[in-house]
């Protein structure tokens, strides 16, 4: 397996208060792999330290070999590294076929893009469907699709997907996890943060377990789902 993205004893802080402990962790090419814990464990500051919108104090992040820990944001996203966070944060006043634009932003060619369009339109045909309707009035669903496809424009390395099911009315959750599976077996590598465990490990070849900026288990997606500690505090067993 070709390891594309590995943090190693990474630390990051805001302010005085240290969110990350020490995280190492690696997604190799062609995975899913899942983040799982409570609220605050620093799942989403794990992807912002990986995307470069924080900063790690200490330890590194590499993507493809290439220390990242300290390059800018544009760069990285340039590097391979498209971050979809949680709330989606599409551009509301701009058309479904101007937000997958924005996605391209690094790429040049036209009948590339062109290109890539008609793949996310393949992947999420509701998206064609609303071609050219602004991105604020669509549903959540939509706009979650929107923000995934978005991502993909720009042809990334490693997606990172930031509790993709939040918000979301539980008839939608289920298609929107057949998504992510469906992206990855398109060839995709898939770093996902989800409330969601019990359909983040179904989903994924592996998982890491965080509480308070630490990893305290990893292991793959279905040895996860039978351990005990796992199954009482994040799937809701006893």
């Amino acid at each position: 397996m070709t390891v594309l993205l590995e943090l190693t004893q990474v630390e990051t802080f805001y302010g005085q208060i240290q969110a990350l402990k020490g995280i190492s962790l690696r997604v190799d090419q062609g995975e899913i792999v899942t983040l799982v814990g409570s609220n605050g464990a620093g799942k989403t500051t794990t992807l912002k330290t990986i995307s470069g919108v924080t900063r790690p104090k200490h330890g590194t992040v590499r993507l493809n070999g290439n220390d990242i820990s300290f390059v800018p944001p544009h760069k990285i996203s340039a590097m391979g590294i498209a971050h979809v966070p949680e709330g989606r944060r599409i551009f509301p006043l701009l058309t479904v076929r101007e937000n997958l634009e924005v996605g391209a932003w690094n790429v040049d060619r036209k009948n590339v893009i062109a290109q890539r369009m008609e793949q996310q339109f393949e992947t999420f045909p509701r998206l064609k469907e609303r071609i050219n309707q602004k991105g604020g009035t669509l549903s959540g669903g939509e706009q979650q699709m929107l923000a995934m496809a978005r991502a993909l424009m720009s042809g990334p390395s490693v997606l990172l997907l930031d509790e993709p099911s939040m918000g979301l009315a539980p008839v939608l959750v289920e298609g929107i996890f057949e998504i992510v599976k469906r992206i990855n077996e398109q060839g995709n590598t898939v770093l996902l943060v989800e409330q969601n465990a019990l359909m983040a490990l179904e989903i994924a070849h592996r998982g890491y377990v965080l509480q308070t900026g630490k990893i305290v288990l990893e292991g793959t997606g279905a040895d996860l789902m039978k351990n005990d500690t796992v199954r009482a505090a994040y799937l809701g067993e006893v």
